[in-house]
């Protein structure tokens, strides 16, 4: 049960983070019931977050890679939007899909930050904090091959507009429509697309985000900037925390933008 600090209560939170036999893999965030208030009428949410991390064993805990750190962070990033909902209608928790990430992807930054690492990344057998060499370590890595990367989820982006602003529904062979958009682009040969067309499931298996793929790299941006306020002042700063909140993750699908603006200027 999730309550606020005066005890009032919020939703219920579900975890699933463990494997099992016919349980799908990935990680995962969505809602048994959604929170709405129809007529004063105020439901609460039902919300679950799924994962696959190892299982404890009799002689050690769950231990965990930083990457499934970071997925367990994201996902919470979901769940809280769920959460913190106050909105009329069910449903309209769905926001547009170049702002969805934004909630989940900001909480990567508080997982690896050094104050934060450090009250959690405690040795399981001595209870000392991670030290602050592996610290450095961990934050070069995140930054190492940062302009692949990035230039990765670009070219697939704009592939994925280029397929998706045809008019001419006539049969063309994948792999020459790929090389065009590519070469419109200037994707040099050290860098390999993130997708080819035929495993690009993003846009073409759930649809989830036809035309929309560069969603990713535009909640970065989002992400970087929301992190940076609480950077200038104070990563636990509890006034700009509540405004993150009222403004970002309880506000649905009204002016996504406009509610961002508030929260940051």
């Amino acid at each position: 049960e999730v309550l606020e600090a005066d005890g009032t209560h919020i939703g219920i939170f579900y975890s699933d983070y463990y494997p099992r036999d016919g349980k799908r893999s990935g990680a995962w965030s969505s809602s048994f019931r959604s929170q709405s208030n129809i007529g004063g009428n105020f439901i609460t949410p039902l919300v679950y977050n799924v994962g696959n991390f190892a299982k404890p064993t009799a002689d050690k805990p769950s231990l965990m890679s930083m990457d499934e750190v970071d997925t367990l962070f994201h996902e919470l990033g979901h769940g809280l939007n769920s959460l913190f909902g106050n909105t009329v209608y069910r449903g309209s928790r769905r926001v547009p899909r170049d702002f969805v990430e934004l909630p989940s992807q900001i909480m990567e930054n508080w997982a690896r930050d050094p104050a934060v690492l450090k009250t959690y990344a405690l040795h399981y057998e001595t209870g000392k904090p991670i030290p602050q060499e592996l610290i450095n370590k961990l934050q070069n890595a995140r930054h190492f091959n940062q302009g692949f990367m990035t230039v990765e989820y670009l070219s697939a982006s704009f592939l994925d507009m280029d397929w998706h602003m045809l008019t001419d529904t006539s049969e063309r062979d994948a792999a020459v429509f790929e090389k065009e958009s590519m070469d419109k682009i200037g994707l040099i040969s050290e860098i390999e697309p993130r997708y080819q067309s035929t495993n690009f499931g993003h846009i073409f298996s759930s649809g989830g985000y036809s035309s929309g793929y560069y969603s990713y790299i535009w909640a970065a941006v989002l992400d970087a900037d929301a992190f940076r306020a609480f950077k200038e002042t104070d990563l636990f700063n509890k006034e700009l925390a509540a405004s993150f909140r009222k403004n970002v993750l309880s506000m649905g699908s009204n002016d996504m933008m406009g509610q961002y603006i508030k929260f940051r200027g």
